[in-house]
């Protein structure tokens, strides 16, 4: 398949750029590509500059920041910048949050990406033929919109919608909406549903870090209900490549899902940290497993998402180099090695609380 036909190093516009994906996207961009990037983040609790700290002295890298809602900013930035890409990653995106502030999901996820798409549709319009061609609006989902699967089966591109929870329900609607300024204004777009990632500079209200964190600490390591949910889980760089090769090689108008192809229950994970953790941290007090606490179990928690990801392996080639085994074992490591990164966040914007009791605020 051939890849777009861009004859100068390719400028994308990154939305939540300083997010944990959209972070990992900038700096694959930065250190693996000639592209230049914009950087477009509204800096919200998940949004860290020092995310990106190890691209921002490029000459090739540029920030602003911006809300995605705010559609005269976006449309100077585009006038500005003169993307051929959006990557839009923008996003709410923690399942516990949209439980008890789900009106911050709409606002952002769907709102901000309406505005986005009509900020990026008369950008568009105004191109010349050839650069009108090439441009590409990629959007990236979650596998959440899907629903939850039984103890068979696997989601793909064909599998029918059903969120489930007001962030899977934000993203359903968005991945709608940019399907439909595609069918409809004949805007360039790509859609991407992904696993659960994991990784460097994770924001730890997520299984993953919040349990690394925790282990850490001294304290109680909760798991929802017994533990049984099951997750497919992708290394976030995994993912980074493959949204990169579907960024050049995609067909326009078409979904690609991305999968790990590592399901695992949350208490198999949970307690596959805490083996890495025994052997690169050893506890005084005994095995980190002895932390485990199971709470009550998350208001509508899906029981198990599994990814077919056939299709962008088929059609692009792609396919993760990470075992869960083996990308678990780096995110440990970076984790007791990056302190500096962490220990401010637990101390100034997250404490590790509970998180999506169904209280709406």
């Amino acid at each position: 398949m051939p890849e777009t036909t861009r004859n100068h190093s390719p400028r994308l516009l990154v939305t939540g750029g300083a997010g944990f994906i959209g972070s990992a996207v900038v700096r694959h961009l930065i250190h693996h590509t000639d592209c230049t990037v914009l950087n477009v983040d509204r800096l919200t609790y998940a949004g860290n500059p020092d995310n990106v700290r190890a691209a921002a002295g490029s000459p090739r890298y540029r920030f602003a920041r911006q809300d995605i809602c705010d559609a005269a900013a976006m449309t100077r930035l585009f006038t500005e910048f003169q993307p051929d890409a959006v990557m839009h990653l923008a996003a709410e995106s923690h399942v516990d949050r949209s439980i008890d502030r789900p009106q911050d999901f709409i606002r952002t996820n769907v709102e901000g990406t309406a505005c986005l798409l009509q900020c990026a549709l008369a950008y568009w319009r105004s191109l010349p033929e050839d650069r009108r061609r090439d441009f590409r609006f990629q959007h990236i989902s979650t596998d959440e919109v899907y629903g939850s699967l039984g103890a068979t089966g696997r989601f793909t591109e064909q599998t029918p919608y059903a969120p489930r929870s007001p962030y899977s329900a934000s993203k359903a609607a968005a991945d709608h909406l940019v399907r439909a300024w595609g069918c409809t204004y004949g805007l360039p777009i790509l859609i991407s549903n992904c696993s659960n990632n994991y990784g460097p500079y994770h924001f730890p209200e997520k299984l993953i870090p919040l349990t690394i964190l925790n282990a850490l600490a001294g304290r109680p390591l909760p798991v929802y209900g017994r533990g049984e949910n099951v997750r497919d889980w992708l290394y976030v760089e995994d993912h980074v490549k493959a949204l990169w090769l579907i960024n050049r090689r995609g067909v326009p108008g078409e979904t690609y899902n991305i999968g790990g192809d590592s399901e695992r229950t949350n208490l198999e994970v949970v307690r596959t940290i805490c083996r890495r953790l025994d052997e690169l941290r050893p506890r005084a007090a005994g095995s980190y497993a002895e932390l485990v606490e199971f709470v009550s179990d998350r208001p509508g928690h899906d029981l198990r998402y599994a990814i077919d990801a056939g299709k962008i392996r088929r059609e692009l080639g792609w396919q993760p180099e990470e075992t869960f085994e083996t990308g678990l074992r780096k995110t440990v490591a970076w984790y007791l090695d990056n302190e500096w990164w962490w220990r401010p966040i637990r101390e100034k914007h997250y404490s590790g609380e509970r998180l999506g009791t169904g209280e709406i605020q």
